[in-house]
Protein backbone atom coordinates (compact mmCIF):
# COMPACT_ATOMS: atom_id res chain seq x y z
CA UNK A 1 0.00 0.00 0.00
CA UNK A 2 1.44 3.68 -0.93
CA UNK A 3 2.11 6.41 1.40
CA UNK A 4 -0.58 8.96 1.58
CA UNK A 5 -1.21 11.92 3.31
CA UNK A 6 -3.99 11.80 5.88
CA UNK A 7 -6.48 14.43 5.58
CA UNK A 8 -6.93 17.39 8.29
CA UNK A 9 -9.88 15.59 9.39
CA UNK A 10 -8.06 12.54 10.85
CA UNK A 11 -5.38 14.39 11.61
CA UNK A 12 -7.66 16.09 14.41
CA UNK A 13 -9.45 13.23 15.53
CA UNK A 14 -6.40 10.64 15.78
CA UNK A 15 -4.68 14.14 17.78
CA UNK A 16 -7.68 15.02 19.39
CA UNK A 17 -7.60 10.99 20.82
CA UNK A 18 -4.38 11.94 22.49
CA UNK A 19 -5.87 15.14 24.60
CA UNK A 20 -9.61 14.34 24.81
CA UNK A 21 -9.58 11.09 26.80
CA UNK A 22 -12.65 11.63 28.92
CA UNK A 23 -15.16 14.31 29.54
CA UNK A 24 -12.52 15.35 32.71
CA UNK A 25 -9.55 16.17 29.94
CA UNK A 26 -12.39 18.79 28.48
CA UNK A 27 -12.53 20.24 31.75
CA UNK A 28 -9.26 20.49 32.72
CA UNK A 29 -8.16 21.95 29.09
CA UNK A 30 -10.97 24.59 28.92
CA UNK A 31 -10.66 25.53 33.31
CA UNK A 32 -6.52 26.08 32.61
CA UNK A 33 -7.57 27.88 29.37
CA UNK A 34 -9.83 30.38 31.63
CA UNK A 35 -6.97 30.30 34.28
CA UNK A 36 -4.23 31.42 31.76
CA UNK A 37 -6.79 33.87 30.84
CA UNK A 38 -6.53 34.87 34.37
CA UNK A 39 -9.88 34.44 35.78
CA UNK A 40 -11.26 35.12 39.40
CA UNK A 41 -14.07 33.19 39.30
CA UNK A 42 -14.14 30.27 36.84
CA UNK A 43 -17.76 28.10 36.63
CA UNK A 44 -18.34 24.55 35.23
CA UNK A 45 -21.70 22.71 34.71
CA UNK A 46 -21.93 19.28 33.28
CA UNK A 47 -24.92 17.11 31.92
CA UNK A 48 -24.67 13.76 31.29
CA UNK A 49 -21.34 12.88 32.87
CA UNK A 50 -20.27 16.11 30.09
CA UNK A 51 -21.59 13.42 27.32
CA UNK A 52 -24.31 15.88 26.77
CA UNK A 53 -22.65 19.34 28.06
CA UNK A 54 -19.86 20.90 29.26
CA UNK A 55 -20.12 25.01 29.82
CA UNK A 56 -17.34 26.33 31.04
CA UNK A 57 -17.53 30.19 32.29
CA UNK A 58 -14.79 32.10 33.19
CA UNK A 59 -14.43 36.37 33.82
CA UNK A 60 -10.86 36.55 32.07
CA UNK A 61 -9.55 38.42 29.72
CA UNK A 62 -11.28 37.62 26.32
CA UNK A 63 -10.51 37.21 23.22
CA UNK A 64 -10.81 39.29 20.35
CA UNK A 65 -12.74 38.31 16.73
CA UNK A 66 -9.01 37.73 15.53
CA UNK A 67 -7.51 35.73 18.38
CA UNK A 68 -11.20 33.88 18.70
CA UNK A 69 -10.46 32.54 15.17
CA UNK A 70 -7.22 31.21 15.07
CA UNK A 71 -7.79 30.09 18.62
CA UNK A 72 -9.69 27.03 16.98
CA UNK A 73 -7.03 26.03 14.72
CA UNK A 74 -4.17 23.48 15.94
CA UNK A 75 -0.85 24.39 17.29
CA UNK A 76 -1.85 28.48 17.83
CA UNK A 77 -1.46 29.48 21.25
CA UNK A 78 -1.00 32.72 22.75
CA UNK A 79 0.85 31.50 25.76
CA UNK A 80 4.64 31.18 23.76
CA UNK A 81 6.23 34.30 23.31
CA UNK A 82 9.21 32.45 22.10
CA UNK A 83 10.13 29.31 20.59
CA UNK A 84 11.91 27.89 24.24
CA UNK A 85 9.69 25.25 24.99
CA UNK A 86 12.12 25.49 28.68
CA UNK A 87 10.25 28.85 28.90
CA UNK A 88 6.89 28.00 30.19
CA UNK A 89 4.91 29.99 32.34
CA UNK A 90 1.45 29.17 31.32
CA UNK A 91 -0.76 25.51 31.96
CA UNK A 92 -1.42 25.25 28.16
CA UNK A 93 0.99 26.18 25.25
CA UNK A 94 0.86 23.19 23.07
CA UNK A 95 -2.37 24.77 21.17
CA UNK A 96 -4.40 21.67 20.79
CA UNK A 97 -6.97 21.61 22.87
CA UNK A 98 -9.72 23.69 21.43
CA UNK A 99 -9.38 22.38 17.73
CA UNK A 100 -9.11 18.90 19.42
CA UNK A 101 -12.57 19.25 21.46
CA UNK A 102 -13.88 20.84 17.89
CA UNK A 103 -12.85 18.00 15.99
CA UNK A 104 -14.94 15.10 18.62
CA UNK A 105 -17.91 16.97 19.37
CA UNK A 106 -20.03 20.30 18.67
CA UNK A 107 -17.81 23.45 20.39
CA UNK A 108 -19.23 26.67 21.02
CA UNK A 109 -17.02 29.73 22.04
CA UNK A 110 -18.54 33.19 23.42
CA UNK A 111 -15.75 35.59 24.25
CA UNK A 112 -15.59 39.41 25.01
CA UNK A 113 -12.12 41.20 25.06
CA UNK A 114 -11.88 44.83 26.36
CA UNK A 115 -10.61 46.54 23.68
CA UNK A 116 -14.03 44.75 21.39
CA UNK A 117 -17.96 46.63 21.65
CA UNK A 118 -19.59 43.56 22.24
CA UNK A 119 -18.92 40.02 22.42
CA UNK A 120 -17.88 37.53 19.33
CA UNK A 121 -19.25 33.54 19.11
CA UNK A 122 -17.62 30.95 16.95
CA UNK A 123 -18.85 27.25 16.67
CA UNK A 124 -16.92 24.32 15.43
CA UNK A 125 -18.94 21.19 14.59
CA UNK A 126 -16.79 18.04 14.05
CA UNK A 127 -14.24 19.57 12.80
CA UNK A 128 -15.78 21.75 10.64
CA UNK A 129 -15.46 25.62 11.22
CA UNK A 130 -18.61 28.16 11.27
CA UNK A 131 -18.36 31.60 10.76
CA UNK A 132 -17.56 34.32 13.76
CA UNK A 133 -20.70 36.18 14.94
CA UNK A 134 -21.58 38.91 16.90
CA UNK A 135 -22.88 37.75 20.39
CA UNK A 136 -23.80 39.04 23.65
CA UNK A 137 -21.57 38.45 26.83
CA UNK A 138 -20.65 41.05 29.53
CA UNK A 139 -16.54 39.97 29.71
CA UNK A 140 -15.09 36.68 29.92
CA UNK A 141 -15.49 33.83 27.93
CA UNK A 142 -17.95 30.97 27.99
CA UNK A 143 -17.21 27.51 26.48
CA UNK A 144 -20.32 24.89 25.79
CA UNK A 145 -19.20 21.59 24.37
CA UNK A 146 -22.48 19.16 23.45
CA UNK A 147 -22.29 15.56 22.29
CA UNK A 148 -18.92 15.04 23.12
CA UNK A 149 -17.77 12.11 21.13
CA UNK A 150 -20.27 12.10 18.46
CA UNK A 151 -18.52 12.90 15.48
CA UNK A 152 -16.24 9.04 16.67
CA UNK A 153 -18.86 7.22 18.49
CA UNK A 154 -16.54 4.49 18.97
CA UNK A 155 -14.92 6.12 21.85
CA UNK A 156 -18.12 6.59 23.87
CA UNK A 157 -17.90 2.84 24.29
CA UNK A 158 -15.32 3.61 26.58
CA UNK A 159 -16.33 5.71 29.35
CA UNK A 160 -17.82 5.06 32.51
CA UNK A 161 -21.17 6.02 33.71
CA UNK A 162 -22.56 9.36 33.95
CA UNK A 163 -21.99 9.81 37.39
CA UNK A 164 -18.34 7.91 37.37
CA UNK A 165 -17.48 10.52 34.75
CA UNK A 166 -19.26 13.49 36.58
CA UNK A 167 -16.59 12.03 39.48
CA UNK A 168 -13.74 12.09 37.88
CA UNK A 169 -14.78 15.96 36.42
CA UNK A 170 -15.11 16.65 39.87
CA UNK A 171 -11.85 15.71 40.64
CA UNK A 172 -10.25 17.64 38.58
CA UNK A 173 -11.93 20.13 39.42
CA UNK A 174 -10.54 19.63 42.80
CA UNK A 175 -7.04 19.28 41.60
CA UNK A 176 -7.05 22.35 39.94
CA UNK A 177 -8.75 24.58 42.95
CA UNK A 178 -6.15 23.29 45.31
CA UNK A 179 -3.37 24.39 42.59
CA UNK A 180 -5.72 28.08 42.92
CA UNK A 181 -6.79 28.96 46.18
CA UNK A 182 -6.97 32.60 44.93
CA UNK A 183 -9.88 31.70 42.44
CA UNK A 184 -13.31 31.08 43.03
CA UNK A 185 -14.38 27.99 41.51
CA UNK A 186 -17.97 26.62 40.80
CA UNK A 187 -19.39 23.23 40.28
CA UNK A 188 -22.98 22.24 39.13
CA UNK A 189 -25.00 20.02 37.10
CA UNK A 190 -26.05 16.38 37.55
CA UNK A 191 -28.69 17.33 39.25
CA UNK A 192 -26.88 18.33 41.97
CA UNK A 193 -26.87 20.97 44.38
CA UNK A 194 -23.78 23.29 43.30
CA UNK A 195 -20.79 23.50 44.89
CA UNK A 196 -18.34 26.77 45.72
CA UNK A 197 -15.25 26.66 46.31
CA UNK A 198 -14.73 30.48 47.45
CA UNK A 199 -11.42 32.64 47.01
CA UNK A 200 -9.15 32.12 50.01
CA UNK A 201 -5.84 33.98 51.06
CA UNK A 202 -5.28 31.11 53.31
CA UNK A 203 -4.12 27.87 51.34
CA UNK A 204 -5.37 25.93 54.29
CA UNK A 205 -8.94 26.79 54.08
CA UNK A 206 -9.28 25.76 50.31
CA UNK A 207 -8.33 22.49 51.08
CA UNK A 208 -10.23 22.03 54.20
CA UNK A 209 -12.72 22.85 51.38
CA UNK A 210 -11.43 20.11 49.38
CA UNK A 211 -10.61 17.42 51.87
CA UNK A 212 -12.56 18.14 54.40
CA UNK A 213 -12.45 19.67 58.18
CA UNK A 214 -10.44 16.53 59.55
CA UNK A 215 -8.15 17.17 57.45
CA UNK A 216 -8.01 20.75 57.99
CA UNK A 217 -7.80 20.05 61.71
CA UNK A 218 -4.81 17.34 61.34
CA UNK A 219 -2.82 18.83 58.65
CA UNK A 220 1.09 19.78 58.87
CA UNK A 221 2.64 22.35 57.59
CA UNK A 222 5.84 21.22 56.02
CA UNK A 223 8.71 23.72 54.26
CA UNK A 224 11.75 22.86 52.75
CA UNK A 225 14.58 24.70 50.20
CA UNK A 226 17.59 24.64 48.26
CA UNK A 227 19.18 25.76 45.30
CA UNK A 228 16.69 27.37 44.40
CA UNK A 229 13.39 24.54 44.80
CA UNK A 230 10.97 25.36 47.31
CA UNK A 231 8.69 22.22 49.07
CA UNK A 232 5.72 23.19 50.71
CA UNK A 233 2.71 22.20 51.82
CA UNK A 234 -0.11 20.69 54.11
CA UNK A 235 -0.02 16.76 55.21
CA UNK A 236 -2.04 14.57 56.83
CA UNK A 237 -1.34 13.04 60.22
CA UNK A 238 -0.87 9.18 59.94
CA UNK A 239 -4.05 8.82 61.22
CA UNK A 240 -5.88 10.48 58.24
CA UNK A 241 -4.95 7.43 55.77
CA UNK A 242 -6.89 6.23 52.93
CA UNK A 243 -6.58 2.93 51.03
CA UNK A 244 -5.52 4.46 47.77
CA UNK A 245 -4.02 7.86 46.81
CA UNK A 246 -6.31 9.89 45.41
CA UNK A 247 -6.07 12.32 48.78
CA UNK A 248 -2.78 13.72 47.38
CA UNK A 249 -2.38 16.64 45.31
CA UNK A 250 0.54 17.53 44.18
CA UNK A 251 1.21 21.09 42.49
CA UNK A 252 4.36 21.87 40.69
CA UNK A 253 4.92 25.74 39.32
CA UNK A 254 1.12 26.26 39.69
CA UNK A 255 0.29 23.02 37.24
CA UNK A 256 -1.39 19.97 38.85
CA UNK A 257 0.47 17.00 38.43
CA UNK A 258 0.53 12.81 39.08
CA UNK A 259 4.10 12.40 39.21
CA UNK A 260 5.61 9.24 40.54
CA UNK A 261 8.85 10.83 41.59
CA UNK A 262 6.80 13.00 44.15
CA UNK A 263 4.56 9.99 44.99
CA UNK A 264 7.21 7.72 45.62
CA UNK A 265 8.97 10.28 48.27
CA UNK A 266 5.77 10.53 50.46
CA UNK A 267 5.46 7.20 50.66
CA UNK A 268 9.35 6.99 51.76
CA UNK A 269 8.78 9.51 54.09
CA UNK A 270 5.69 8.12 55.64
CA UNK A 271 6.96 4.64 55.36
CA UNK A 272 7.49 4.63 59.35
CA UNK A 273 4.13 5.55 60.05
CA UNK A 274 1.74 3.84 57.63
CA UNK A 275 1.62 0.22 56.21
CA UNK A 276 2.33 -0.14 52.24
CA UNK A 277 -1.65 -0.55 51.22
CA UNK A 278 -2.64 2.61 53.15
CA UNK A 279 -1.75 5.75 51.78
CA UNK A 280 -1.59 9.87 53.81
CA UNK A 281 -3.25 12.65 52.68
CA UNK A 282 -1.77 15.88 51.66
CA UNK A 283 -1.53 18.66 49.28
CA UNK A 284 2.18 19.28 48.24
CA UNK A 285 3.51 22.32 46.08
CA UNK A 286 7.12 22.75 44.53
CA UNK A 287 8.29 25.78 42.91
CA UNK A 288 11.42 25.82 40.69
CA UNK A 289 12.77 27.80 37.56
CA UNK A 290 10.53 27.04 35.08
CA UNK A 291 13.65 25.92 33.34
CA UNK A 292 14.82 23.23 36.17
CA UNK A 293 11.11 21.22 35.33
CA UNK A 294 9.68 19.64 31.68
CA UNK A 295 6.40 20.02 31.34
CA UNK A 296 6.33 18.84 27.64
CA UNK A 297 6.30 15.31 28.74
CA UNK A 298 2.66 13.91 27.39
CA UNK A 299 -0.13 16.04 25.70
CA UNK A 300 -2.07 15.49 28.36
CA UNK A 301 0.64 18.07 30.19
CA UNK A 302 0.09 15.89 33.78
CA UNK A 303 3.45 14.64 34.14
CA UNK A 304 6.72 16.64 34.54
CA UNK A 305 10.67 15.29 34.71
CA UNK A 306 12.38 17.35 36.61
CA UNK A 307 16.37 17.84 36.07
CA UNK A 308 17.66 17.18 39.39
CA UNK A 309 14.79 15.05 40.31
CA UNK A 310 16.95 13.47 43.58
CA UNK A 311 16.89 16.96 44.97
CA UNK A 312 13.43 17.45 44.94
CA UNK A 313 12.54 13.66 46.15
CA UNK A 314 15.34 14.55 48.90
CA UNK A 315 13.67 17.89 49.79
CA UNK A 316 10.06 16.12 50.20
CA UNK A 317 11.33 13.13 52.55
CA UNK A 318 13.24 15.80 54.77
CA UNK A 319 10.41 18.25 55.08
CA UNK A 320 7.33 15.76 55.74
CA UNK A 321 9.39 13.71 58.19
CA UNK A 322 10.53 16.63 60.04
CA UNK A 323 7.17 18.25 59.88
CA UNK A 324 5.66 14.60 61.21
CA UNK A 325 8.41 14.11 63.70
CA UNK A 326 7.54 17.79 65.08
CA UNK A 327 4.09 17.53 65.36
CA UNK A 328 3.45 13.59 66.13
CA UNK A 329 1.64 14.60 69.56
CA UNK A 330 -1.04 16.31 67.55
CA UNK A 331 -2.80 12.74 66.31
CA UNK A 332 -2.92 11.92 69.96
CA UNK A 333 -5.01 15.05 71.59
CA UNK A 334 -8.92 14.42 71.37
CA UNK A 335 -11.18 17.38 71.66
CA UNK A 336 -15.32 17.13 72.71
CA UNK A 337 -16.00 18.08 68.88
CA UNK A 338 -14.26 14.27 68.34
CA UNK A 339 -15.75 12.96 70.91
CA UNK A 340 -19.44 13.96 70.32
CA UNK A 341 -19.28 12.28 66.88
CA UNK A 342 -18.01 8.84 68.35
CA UNK A 343 -20.58 5.83 67.89
CA UNK A 344 -22.51 5.20 71.35
CA UNK A 345 -23.19 1.77 71.69
CA UNK A 346 -26.36 0.92 73.45
CA UNK A 347 -26.36 -3.10 73.34
CA UNK A 348 -25.33 -4.37 76.91
CA UNK A 349 -23.97 -7.71 77.48
CA UNK A 350 -25.73 -10.54 78.70
CA UNK A 351 -25.61 -12.23 82.18
CA UNK A 352 -24.16 -14.99 80.41
CA UNK A 353 -21.25 -12.66 78.96
CA UNK A 354 -18.10 -12.46 79.86
CA UNK A 355 -14.73 -10.52 78.86
CA UNK A 356 -12.30 -12.58 77.47
CA UNK A 357 -8.88 -11.01 76.67
CA UNK A 358 -6.93 -12.05 73.89
CA UNK A 359 -4.95 -14.42 74.78
CA UNK A 360 -0.50 -13.62 74.11
CA UNK A 361 2.13 -15.00 74.76
CA UNK A 362 4.43 -11.75 76.74
CA UNK A 363 7.86 -10.96 76.07
CA UNK A 364 11.08 -9.99 78.45
CA UNK A 365 11.83 -6.50 76.73
CA UNK A 366 14.10 -3.90 77.27
CA UNK A 367 12.72 -0.72 76.00
CA UNK A 368 15.98 2.18 77.03
CA UNK A 369 15.32 4.96 74.56
CA UNK A 370 18.57 6.16 72.75
CA UNK A 371 18.63 8.91 74.52
CA UNK A 372 19.54 7.39 77.67
CA UNK A 373 16.38 6.54 79.12
CA UNK A 374 16.30 4.00 81.91
CA UNK A 375 16.06 0.33 80.73
CA UNK A 376 12.23 -1.24 81.37
CA UNK A 377 11.76 -4.74 81.46
CA UNK A 378 8.27 -6.45 81.28
CA UNK A 379 8.93 -10.14 81.66
CA UNK A 380 7.30 -13.81 82.72
CA UNK A 381 7.12 -14.31 86.53
CA UNK A 382 10.17 -16.25 86.15
CA UNK A 383 11.98 -13.43 84.69
CA UNK A 384 10.53 -10.42 86.71
CA UNK A 385 13.02 -7.62 86.75
CA UNK A 386 11.14 -5.48 89.47
CA UNK A 387 10.38 -7.28 92.63
CA UNK A 388 7.15 -5.65 93.97
CA UNK A 389 5.03 -8.35 94.65
CA UNK A 390 1.43 -9.54 92.54
CA UNK A 391 0.56 -7.21 89.77
CA UNK A 392 -1.78 -3.88 91.24
CA UNK A 393 -3.29 -2.36 88.14
CA UNK A 394 -6.79 -1.15 89.39
CA UNK A 395 -7.60 2.75 90.52
CA UNK A 396 -9.11 2.07 93.63
CA UNK A 397 -10.26 4.72 96.12
CA UNK A 398 -8.08 3.51 98.56
CA UNK A 399 -4.65 3.80 96.03
CA UNK A 400 -2.40 6.77 97.22
CA UNK A 401 -2.41 9.30 94.38
CA UNK A 402 0.53 9.67 92.31
CA UNK A 403 3.07 12.49 93.56
CA UNK A 404 2.67 16.10 92.08
CA UNK A 405 5.87 15.50 90.06
CA UNK A 406 5.02 12.58 88.53
CA UNK A 407 1.89 13.97 86.69
CA UNK A 408 4.23 16.76 85.32
CA UNK A 409 5.64 14.07 83.20
CA UNK A 410 3.78 14.71 79.25
CA UNK A 411 2.39 11.57 79.83
CA UNK A 412 1.16 11.51 83.06
CA UNK A 413 1.10 8.94 85.83
CA UNK A 414 -0.28 5.02 85.44
CA UNK A 415 -3.29 5.27 87.90
CA UNK A 416 -5.05 1.74 85.77
CA UNK A 417 -4.59 -0.52 83.45
CA UNK A 418 -8.29 -2.02 81.24
CA UNK A 419 -9.02 -4.82 79.67
CA UNK A 420 -4.87 -5.69 79.92
CA UNK A 421 -4.62 -3.69 77.26
CA UNK A 422 -5.00 0.12 77.93
CA UNK A 423 -3.10 2.26 80.09
CA UNK A 424 -4.71 5.07 81.67
CA UNK A 425 -2.36 7.42 83.08
CA UNK A 426 -3.22 10.76 84.94
CA UNK A 427 -1.55 14.24 83.63
CA UNK A 428 -1.88 17.69 85.96
CA UNK A 429 -4.26 18.71 83.19
CA UNK A 430 -6.35 15.75 81.91
CA UNK A 431 -5.57 12.18 80.88
CA UNK A 432 -3.56 9.55 78.73
CA UNK A 433 -4.75 6.34 77.54
CA UNK A 434 -2.16 4.28 76.04
CA UNK A 435 -2.38 1.20 73.60
CA UNK A 436 0.45 -0.62 75.20
CA UNK A 437 1.52 -3.17 72.03
CA UNK A 438 0.90 -0.04 69.62
CA UNK A 439 3.41 2.08 71.83
CA UNK A 440 5.77 -0.54 72.83
CA UNK A 441 6.15 -1.75 69.12
CA UNK A 442 6.99 2.29 68.21
CA UNK A 443 9.66 2.03 70.56
CA UNK A 444 11.16 -1.38 70.03
CA UNK A 445 10.71 -0.39 66.79
CA UNK A 446 13.21 2.96 67.21
CA UNK A 447 15.06 1.18 69.00
CA UNK A 448 16.68 -0.95 66.45
CA UNK A 449 16.56 1.96 63.93
CA UNK A 450 18.67 3.50 66.14
CA UNK A 451 21.17 0.52 66.96
CA UNK A 452 21.61 -0.63 63.12
CA UNK A 453 23.04 3.16 62.37
CA UNK A 454 24.94 2.95 65.44
CA UNK A 455 26.83 -0.66 66.42
CA UNK A 456 24.51 -2.76 64.97
CA UNK A 457 21.61 -4.92 66.54
CA UNK A 458 22.79 -7.08 68.98
CA UNK A 459 22.44 -10.81 69.27
CA UNK A 460 21.34 -13.96 71.53
CA UNK A 461 22.70 -16.82 70.75
CA UNK A 462 20.13 -19.62 71.34
CA UNK A 463 21.11 -23.03 73.19
CA UNK A 464 19.15 -24.97 71.35
CA UNK A 465 19.01 -23.61 68.09
CA UNK A 466 14.98 -23.83 66.43
CA UNK A 467 14.03 -25.70 63.49
CA UNK A 468 10.99 -24.05 61.52
CA UNK A 469 9.01 -26.13 58.58
CA UNK A 470 7.89 -23.35 56.24
CA UNK A 471 6.32 -23.64 52.55
CA UNK A 472 9.62 -24.14 50.14
CA UNK A 473 9.02 -21.25 48.42
CA UNK A 474 8.94 -19.28 52.14
CA UNK A 475 12.36 -20.86 52.73
CA UNK A 476 13.72 -19.69 49.53
CA UNK A 477 12.78 -16.19 49.95
CA UNK A 478 14.15 -15.78 53.61
CA UNK A 479 17.40 -18.00 52.79
CA UNK A 480 18.16 -15.05 49.23
CA UNK A 481 18.07 -12.46 52.33
CA UNK A 482 19.63 -14.05 55.27
CA UNK A 483 22.09 -11.06 55.18
CA UNK A 484 19.90 -8.38 55.80
CA UNK A 485 18.09 -10.05 58.42
CA UNK A 486 21.54 -10.72 60.23
CA UNK A 487 21.92 -7.07 60.56
CA UNK A 488 19.22 -7.10 62.21
CA UNK A 489 20.43 -9.77 64.63
CA UNK A 490 18.53 -12.85 63.34
CA UNK A 491 20.50 -15.26 62.12
CA UNK A 492 19.36 -18.02 60.00
CA UNK A 493 20.75 -20.98 57.76
CA UNK A 494 18.87 -23.87 55.58
CA UNK A 495 18.09 -26.93 56.84
CA UNK A 496 17.32 -29.17 54.13
CA UNK A 497 14.57 -28.26 51.89
CA UNK A 498 11.64 -25.91 52.96
CA UNK A 499 13.38 -26.34 56.59
CA UNK A 500 15.28 -22.85 58.32
CA UNK A 501 16.90 -23.47 61.38
CA UNK A 502 17.33 -19.97 63.57
CA UNK A 503 20.59 -20.01 65.47
CA UNK A 504 20.64 -16.26 66.94
CA UNK A 505 17.92 -13.71 67.27
CA UNK A 506 18.09 -9.69 68.51
CA UNK A 507 18.85 -9.52 72.01
CA UNK A 508 16.63 -6.80 72.70
CA UNK A 509 13.25 -8.83 71.34
CA UNK A 510 13.72 -11.28 74.17
CA UNK A 511 12.29 -14.69 74.15
CA UNK A 512 10.91 -14.67 70.31
CA UNK A 513 8.06 -16.93 68.34
CA UNK A 514 10.45 -18.04 65.77
CA UNK A 515 7.91 -19.76 64.14
CA UNK A 516 5.82 -17.11 63.48
CA UNK A 517 8.13 -14.22 63.36
CA UNK A 518 9.82 -16.19 59.93
CA UNK A 519 6.07 -16.97 58.94
CA UNK A 520 5.29 -13.03 59.05
CA UNK A 521 8.68 -12.13 57.66
CA UNK A 522 8.15 -14.43 54.24
CA UNK A 523 4.83 -12.82 53.87
CA UNK A 524 5.80 -9.81 53.94
CA UNK A 525 9.20 -10.03 51.46
CA UNK A 526 6.68 -12.35 48.64
CA UNK A 527 4.76 -8.74 48.79
CA UNK A 528 8.07 -7.04 48.14
CA UNK A 529 9.77 -5.55 44.39
CA UNK A 530 13.03 -6.61 43.70
CA UNK A 531 13.75 -2.96 43.29
CA UNK A 532 12.86 -1.68 46.69
CA UNK A 533 15.34 -0.17 48.15
CA UNK A 534 17.82 -1.86 50.45
CA UNK A 535 16.94 0.85 53.31
CA UNK A 536 13.27 0.66 52.48
CA UNK A 537 13.53 -3.32 52.97
CA UNK A 538 15.50 -2.78 55.52
CA UNK A 539 12.92 -0.80 57.57
CA UNK A 540 10.46 -3.79 56.87
CA UNK A 541 12.11 -6.20 58.54
CA UNK A 542 12.58 -4.11 61.50
CA UNK A 543 8.59 -3.48 61.86
CA UNK A 544 7.90 -7.16 61.56
CA UNK A 545 10.20 -7.83 64.24
CA UNK A 546 9.31 -4.89 66.95
CA UNK A 547 5.60 -5.81 66.49
CA UNK A 548 7.08 -10.17 67.46
CA UNK A 549 9.06 -7.99 70.32
CA UNK A 550 6.71 -6.14 71.91
CA UNK A 551 4.14 -6.26 74.91
CA UNK A 552 0.69 -8.00 73.62
CA UNK A 553 -2.45 -7.10 74.62
CA UNK A 554 -3.89 -8.88 76.96
CA UNK A 555 -0.89 -9.25 79.20
CA UNK A 556 -1.21 -7.41 82.87
CA UNK A 557 1.43 -4.94 83.75
CA UNK A 558 2.55 -3.72 86.98
CA UNK A 559 2.17 0.11 87.91
CA UNK A 560 6.38 0.47 87.10
CA UNK A 561 5.78 -1.38 84.47
CA UNK A 562 3.49 1.15 82.98
CA UNK A 563 5.09 4.10 83.98
CA UNK A 564 8.59 2.71 82.75
CA UNK A 565 6.57 2.45 79.32
CA UNK A 566 5.18 6.35 79.17
CA UNK A 567 8.65 7.72 80.24
CA UNK A 568 10.16 5.53 77.27
CA UNK A 569 7.81 6.83 74.89
CA UNK A 570 8.47 10.48 76.07
CA UNK A 571 11.81 10.11 74.75
CA UNK A 572 11.34 7.71 71.89
CA UNK A 573 10.62 9.89 68.37
CA UNK A 574 7.59 9.01 66.16
CA UNK A 575 5.84 7.85 69.77
CA UNK A 576 2.48 9.23 68.44
CA UNK A 577 1.93 6.47 66.13
CA UNK A 578 2.35 2.79 65.95
CA UNK A 579 4.13 1.56 62.29
CA UNK A 580 0.63 0.89 61.03
CA UNK A 581 -0.69 4.60 61.60
CA UNK A 582 -2.57 4.12 64.33
CA UNK A 583 -2.44 6.25 67.41
CA UNK A 584 -0.26 4.65 70.44
CA UNK A 585 -2.21 6.84 72.72
CA UNK A 586 -4.97 9.59 73.07
CA UNK A 587 -5.13 12.56 75.66
CA UNK A 588 -8.08 13.93 76.54
CA UNK A 589 -7.96 17.32 78.33
CA UNK A 590 -9.57 18.00 81.83
CA UNK A 591 -11.43 21.08 80.60
CA UNK A 592 -12.85 19.17 77.56
CA UNK A 593 -14.13 16.22 79.90
CA UNK A 594 -16.06 18.80 82.25
CA UNK A 595 -17.60 20.14 78.96
CA UNK A 596 -18.98 16.76 77.99
CA UNK A 597 -20.48 16.45 81.54
CA UNK A 598 -21.73 20.20 81.34
CA UNK A 599 -19.81 21.13 84.26
CA UNK A 600 -18.49 24.18 82.50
Amino acid sequence: MPVRRLPESIVNRIAAGEVVERPASVVKELVENALDAGARRVEVMTDGGGRRLIRVADDGDGMTRDDLALAVERHATSKLDTDDLLAIHALGFRGEALPSIGAVARLTITTRHASEPHAWSLTVDGGRTGETRPAALPRGTTVEVRDLFYATPARLKFLRSDRGEAEAAREVLRRLAISRPDVTFLLAGEGRAPLTWAASDDPLARLGEVLGSEFRAGAIHFLAEHDGVRVSGFAGLPTLSRANSLGQYFVVNGRPVRDKLLIGAVRAAYADYLPRDRHPLLALFVSCDVREVDVNVHPAKTEVRFRDGALVRALVVRALKSALMREGRRSAVVGPGRLAVFPASTRLPRRSETYDPRQAVARPFDVSATSGAAALGVAEAAQQVFEVGPPSVDARADRPAPAPEATDHPLGAARAQLHETYIVAQTRDGLVIVDQHAAHERIVYEQMKAALATAGVSRQILLMPEVVELDEGDAERLLARKDELARFGLVIDTFGPGVVVVRETPSLLGEVDARGLLRDLAEHMAEWDDSLPLERRLMHVAATMACHGSVRAGRRLKPEEMNALLRAMETVPNSGQCNHGRPTYVELKLADIERLFGRK
